[in-house]
C-alpha cells in the first residue's frame, strides 16, 4: 500500500502540474485522468507505452457509452441484452467490450512471459493476483482475472473520479471546512508517508461527508426475500424485489440532522453503522475496494490542496444529474486552481 501511495501521489502532481495558473479547467477530466493512470499504474502495471494509450481510450469509450440512462438500463433488464450489430445499444457495448478484452487478455499474457523471464518481484495488483492460489494449490485462469481486472477499471476508475469532484466542490463552499482541513495538511512534512495521510482525523471525516451527501451509488443491488419477513410493519412475501436506498439512508433527518449541509465534524462526534452509512454499500456484497477509494481520495486530495486553493469557477449552487447507475456533479463542471505562493 505504502508503494501504491507515492505512485498515486506522484501521478496527482503530473495531472495538477498541467493546470494553468487562474484559468478554469474541467475538474472532472481532471480526476479522471488521475484516477484512470492510477488503476493503470497499480493494478496494470502500466506507466506508458502504447498499450497504456489503447487502454485508457477504450476504457473512456465505453464509460461514455454506459453514462447514457437509455443504454445503462441494458444493465439491468435482459430484454434489452439484445445484439443486433453494433449499432443497437447492446451490440455497441459488445463490441466496445471485445475491443477491452483483446488489450486484457493480451496483457495478461505479456505480464505472465515478463513474470518467468526478467521480473518476478513485480508489485502490481495483477502480478500479485497471477501470484495468488486457491486451497488446491490452483492458480487463477485467464478469464478469472479478466473479469477482476475489467471490475476494478470500471467500477474503481470513474467512480473515485466523480467522488472528488464532490470534495473538491464542497471544501471550496465551506470557508470553514477548508480553513479546518489546510491547518491539518499544514502540519504535514515535507512528502509525507501515505500511512500518515490516511490515518488524518478531519480529512476522512471530509472524505466520509462527501460520500454520505452525494452518494455515488444512489442504491445498492436488489434483494430478493426467500420466505416472508416484516420491516417496520410492512409484510414482504416471499420473492418480493427490495432496492435498498442508499441516499435515503444517508439523508435520514433522524441520523443526520441537517443532512443537506455539508458537516464533517458529525463523523468525529459519532461512529455510525453500517446501516446507517453504506456509501459502498452493505454486508458481504460491499465493494471490495473500499478501503483503497479512500486511500486513494485522501492521498489525491492531500497531494493537490498541499500545493493549491481549487475554486468553483461559477459560484452557484450545483445539483447532481445521473449518469449512467451513478449521481455525479455536473459533467462540464469547471474550478480554478491557484498555487498557495500565490
Amino acid at each position: 500500500m505504502r508503494t501504491y501511495g507515492q505512485a498515486i501521489a506522484e501521478i496527482s502532481q503530473q495531472v495538477s502540474h498541467n493546470w494553468k495558473d487562474g484559468k478554469a479547467f474541467n475538474i472532472r477530466h481532471s480526476m479522471q485522468e488521475i484516477t484512470m493512470r492510477v488503476i493503470l499504474r497499480v493494478v496494470f502495471g502500466l506507466d506508458e507505452g502504447q498499450r497504456l494509450e489503447e487502454l485508457k481510450q477504450a476504457i473512456n469509450a465505453l464509460l461514455e457509452v454506459l453514462g447514457f440512462p437509455l443504454i445503462s438500463a441494458a444493465l439491468l433488464f435482459k430484454f434489452w441484452q439484445r445484439d443486433f450489430g453494433k449499432w443497437s445499444p447492446w451490440g455497441y457495448i459488445l463490441t466496445l467490450l471485445e475491443k477491452v478484452d483483446e488489450l486484457i487478455y493480451s496483457h495478461i499474457q505479456e505480464v505472465r512471459a515478463d513474470i518467468q523471464t526478467n521480473n518476478p518481484n513485480r508489485k502490481d495488483v495483477l502480478s500479485l493476483m497471477m501470484s495468488a492460489t486457491y486451497d488446491d494449490g490452483k492458480s487463477m485462469s485467464d478469464e478469472e482475472l479478466r473479469d477482476e481486472l475489467i471490475t476494478l477499471l470500471i467500477l474503481g476508475h470513474e467512480t473515485t473520479a466523480s467522488a472528488l469532484v464532490w470534495a473538491f466542490y464542497w471544501i471550496e463552499r465551506s470557508q470553514q471546512v477548508r480553513k479546518k482541513l489546510q491547518d491539518e495538511l499544514d502540519t504535514l512534512t515535507y512528502q509525507p508517508e501515505p500511512s500518515t495521510i490516511n490515518k488524518l482525523p478531519y480529512l476522512t471525516a471530509v472524505c466520509q461527508e462527501t460520500l454520505r451527501i452525494y452518494p455515488v451509488a444512489t442504491s445498492s443491488f436488489s434483494r430478493i426475500v426467500n420466505s416472508p419477513v416484516e420491516i417496520m410493519g410492512y409484510q414482504l412475501p416471499t420473492k418480493t424485489l427490495i432496492i435498498p436506498s442508499i441516499y435515503l439512508a444517508h439523508h435520514r433527518q433522524e441520523v443526520y440532522p441537517n443532512s443537506k449541509q455539508f458537516i464533517p465534524e458529525r463523523f468525529l462526534e459519532k461512529q455510525f453503522s453500517p446501516y446507517e452509512y453504506l456509501p459502498f454499500g452493505g454486508g458481504n456484497r460491499h465493494c471490495i475496494g473500499m478501503a483503497f477509494a479512500m486511500y486513494e481520495m485522501k492521498i489525491i486530495l492531500t497531494t493537490i490542496l498541499s500545493n493549491y486553493r481549487v475554486f468553483s469557477f461559477d459560484k452557484r449552487p450545483v445539483k447532481p444529474m445521473r449518469r449512467g447507475l451513478t449521481l455525479v456533479a455536473p459533467i462540464g463542471m469547471k474550478m480554478i486552481a491557484k498555487p498557495h505562493h500565490n
